[in-house]
């Protein structure tokens, strides 16, 4: 065996457990995209108080992002992500303990977002560590191989919350949310390949956020997708919140009926990631990025006049499968063009400063559905979408053909 056939054997190893350990954490992502929500609305029956919980969890992602790729850049990676596996793991553990004696909402507005913030730094962490784990040329395909996995996670996550929660209670699935960190951790320590820091200059945060800020914004396809990506979060952060409520309060469906509800829908995510790559060479990234979009306000726009649990599932799975084409394009892009000593810094900044009108939205449009109603709410929402979009194709993002 040569050393360049060992070599690749090798990577093909680690990416593989990489892939497999991944597809635990979101796992846990997707349990807990479900059960929280479902364990705020029976604690409280407010669909504000869903928004608020998930304007929080962006606060605490948008505060982590500060400092986040600045970590991810100066420490081992692989470690780094082991121990946010490790920490999500045991803060969401406490949950169901508490909720064994009586509901806590307060401990949910102080864990959730401190889990989020963990959430944040691991998925910067796996963006850096990707092309390092493949070849230059596979980026894009390694990427559509971990939306796939994400995708069956999300499938199985969101059934799994809604029949548990059905059955015991949101609070149980809190706990096999716990779990799943737990074993994502575990595959993470069987990787051979240690990442060591990407750069050992030592600097102040702000320095490295700012020049993370900087890189994108001298690209000019990267600063626009950040402007535009702003105002796309401001109005889709809080939109399965919106789903939720629309299921359970407007059609008076069960918990069990929302989880295969959302289950569905992610069939959609499974479905762009094993296309994009064909799509982005047959179209461009301008093309499928701003045709993505153009597509999900079209959805959007119908979600809160259906009226039938199965046309809402199919219009979820539409959208996510916009959102997974755009989003799996954007962070290809960012990994092709940013070097590697400046990847963490980079993505960091990126979704720190295109989640900050985040958590406005979702508090905003949860309380507009609240008191407007779904159908008004999503019609808006989907038609702000297309507008974005149409003003993407008059920016560098539309330009763009690789």
């Amino acid at each position: 065996m040569t050393q360049e056939h060992a070599r690749t054997r090798s990577k093909n190893r680690d990416f593989a457990i990489f892939l497999s350990s991944q597809t635990f954490s979101a796992l846990g992502n997707s349990v807990s995209y479900v059960a929280i929500p479902l364990l705020v609305l029976h604690s409280t029956g407010s669909v504000v108080q869903m928004g608020l919980i998930t304007g929080l969890i962006s606060v605490g992602t948008i505060t982590t992002g500060l400092f986040a790729g600045a970590v991810v850049d100066r420490v081992n990676r692989r470690r780094l992500l082991i121990f946010c596996d490790i920490a999500r793991a045991l803060l969401f553990g406490i949950i169901p303990v508490a909720w064994a004696f009586a509901p806590q909402m307060w401990l949910l507005y102080v864990v959730v977002p401190v889990a989020g913030g963990f959430s944040m730094a691991a998925q910067i962490a796996y963006v850096a560590v990707t092309p390092r784990l493949v070849g230059a040329d596979e980026i894009t395909k390694a990427n559509g191989r971990l939306y796939a996995s994400y995708a069956v996670a999300s499938v199985a996550g969101p059934s799994i919350a809604g029949a548990v929660s059905g059955a015991f209670g949101p609070a149980a699935v809190i706990a096999i949310d716990a779990l799943t960190f737990v074993v994502s951790a575990a595959g993470l320590f069987l990787i051979r390949w240690d990442d060591a820091p990407a750069e050992k200059i030592r600097r102040s945060f702000r320095s490295d956020f700012v020049a993370g800020f900087r890189f994108l914004w001298r690209h000019p396809v990267l600063r626009t997708l950040t402007i535009l990506l702003s105002f796309l979060t401001f109005l889709t952060l809080g939109l399965v919140d919106i789903v939720i409520f629309h299921v359970k309060h407007d059609l008076g469906q069960t918990d069990s009926v929302v989880g295969v509800v959302l289950a569905a829908g992610t069939a959609g995510t499974l479905i762009a990631s094993a296309s994009v790559a064909r799509i982005r060479k047959a179209l461009g990234f301008g093309a499928s990025w701003i045709g993505a979009y153009a597509l999900a306000g079209l959805v959007v726009a119908g979600i809160g006049f259906a009226t039938n649990v199965i046309v809402v599932a199919i219009l979820i799975a539409t959208f996510l499968f916009c959102t997974g084409v755009a989003g799996i394009c954007s962070m290809s892009l960012r990994q092709e063009v940013t070097p590697n000593h400046l990847l963490g810094r980079v993505t960091s900044t990126f979704w720190t400063v295109h989640s900050t009108l985040g958590p406005i939205g979702a508090t905003v449009l949860t309380a507009a559905a609240a008191g407007l109603g779904v159908g008004p709410v999503c019609l808006a929402i989907g038609i702000a979408c297309l507008a974005i979009a149409a003003v993407g194709a008059f920016t560098p993002i539309g330009r763009r053909t690789g």
